[in-house]
């Protein structure tokens, strides 16, 4: 992994200068930018072809820079000291004299925000005065990066500069809850809903399709490596990439194992991975056996439905 402190320093430069750049979380990579500055997300949405409409995530290295952007409640406060830093973003109420570019909102008066494990990442939002929206780095509707040579195959020599912080551990996007009214799962995620549930002690109402996209990854298409996707297979067919989960006797060229021992964790960890190496192979489909529908297998399905509707 190449990580120093002037990796940091550079990445910092071209931050303080409204740039977007690759930079590496505990769940996929971002492109990141100053969320206080219009201009600088502006950039975002361009790169990343993603439609205005569509909110950004808002990080944070702290709860107390959060409180100058944010209203929280006890339930905010349980989540966080349970599960932050980590793999879970809030929406929030925004306050009205918050500094966030209202393009990071597209106007609304809410807010999704995340405060970030990684290491490599933790250490470059302590050291800017600004929090940093930050959206997974690639282009809208495909598939997620995972790693920093990713980020640089989807943006080219269009992103300035890309931090390198390994392969992403978790390698799904965060989990989002919507706070602002009653507690609702908006997207599945890298954290269980089950943990969540166990935490608030309530049922939690999962509403990932809504009418009206109020969170990133809501998308009917979405996460799609660019080639036909089927679910639930049995078998592939004829020249047909294979994505398993469970160790088959059969031995096969077209077959990739997402796990070869049923752990949904490893499994979610390969999932983009997977998807972009068959893609890159020139393969012109893809078929996936049944993923058991528990703990991270249901975001896994989730993901692999939206890349389904190619």
């Amino acid at each position: 992994m190449k990580f120093n402190q002037s990796n940091i320093k550079k990445a910092k430069k071209y931050l303080d200068k409204n740039y977007c750049i690759g930079v590496p979380t505990e769940t996929v990579y971002g492109l990141a930018a100053n969320a206080f500055s219009s201009y600088a997300v502006k950039k975002i949405f361009k790169l990343k072809k993603r439609p205005k409409s569509n909110p950004l995530i808002v990080h944070y290295s702290n709860i107390s820079d959060l409180k100058n952007d944010c209203l929280i409640s006890d339930e905010f406060l349980k989540l966080y000291k349970k599960f932050c830093p980590g793999p879970l973003t809030f929406v929030l109420h925004l306050k009205k004299n918050s500094k966030i570019s209202k393009i990071v909102t597209n106007n609304k008066k809410t807010l999704a925000v995340r405060f970030p494990k990684h290491r490599v990442f933790k250490k470059l939002i302590n050291d800017l005065n600004y929090p940093l929206a930050a959206p997974s780095a690639n282009i809208s509707t495909k598939v997620s990066a995972v790693k920093a040579s990713d980020v640089k195959d989807d943006f080219g020599k269009k992103i300035h500069y890309v931090l390198d912080g390994g392969k992403s551990k978790i390698g799904l996007e965060s989990t989002i809850i919507d706070l602002t009214k009653f507690p609702q799962i908006l997207r599945l995620g890298g954290l269980e809903v089950s943990k969540i549930e166990s935490v608030l002690n309530k049922k939690i109402k999962i509403n990932i399709n809504p009418s009206k996209k109020i969170a990133p990854g809501q998308s009917k298409l979405h996460y799609s490596p660019g080639i036909p996707l089927r679910m639930n297979a049995l078998k592939p067919k004829k020249n047909e990439a294979y994505l398993l989960v469970k160790k088959k006797k059969i031995k096969s060229f077209n077959y990739f194992y997402l796990s070869k021992k049923n752990d949904l964790k490893e499994a979610a960890k390969n999932l983009y991975s997977y998807l972009r190496k068959i893609k890159n192979k020139g393969y012109k489909s893809i078929a996936v056996e049944k993923i058991p529908n528990i703990g991270l297998g249901k975001s896994i399905n989730d993901r692999l439905k939206r890349a389904s509707r190619f």
